[in-house]
């Protein structure tokens, strides 16, 4: 069983920075395929981007050149890094894992672990 807690969200204006952190408990945190999802309200969760136990990263297009995942094993955390924020990037940030090597998914279904979710909010 894995517990995921986010932190780090809050309300930043437009243009800026903001870092999230999601760490995780047990003891194998480096054989998880780590995404990152969020939510607006009244809409479907989004997929936004995934790092594999390789690093490999993968952006939605909507992000590219403003999000950054990283990761770090030996402290069992990610990190999604945001800058240039824009108001459409306001929802609830969430992380989810699963232990697949360094395969992924953008169907939320795929995954076995999620936290509870920061809140971001961009304002104009």
């Amino acid at each position: 069983q894995v517990q995921l807690v986010e932190s780090g969200g809050g309300v930043v204006q437009a243009g800026g920075s903001l870092k999230l952190s999601c760490a995780a408990s047990g003891r194998t945190f480096s054989i998880y395929t780590m995404a990152w999802f969020r939510q607006e309200p009244g809409k479907e969760r989004e997929f936004v981007g995934v790092i594999g136990t390789s690093g490999r990263t993968l952006y939605i297009d909507s992000v590219k050149g403003r999000f950054t995942f990283s990761r770090d094993n030996a402290k069992n955390t990610v990190y999604l890094q945001m800058s240039s924020l824009k108001p459409e990037d306001t929802a609830v940030y969430y992380c989810a894992a699963k232990a697949a090597g360094d395969n992924y998914s953008d169907n939320e279904a795929w995954y076995d672990y999620w936290g509870q979710g920061t809140r971001v909010t961009v304002s104009s």
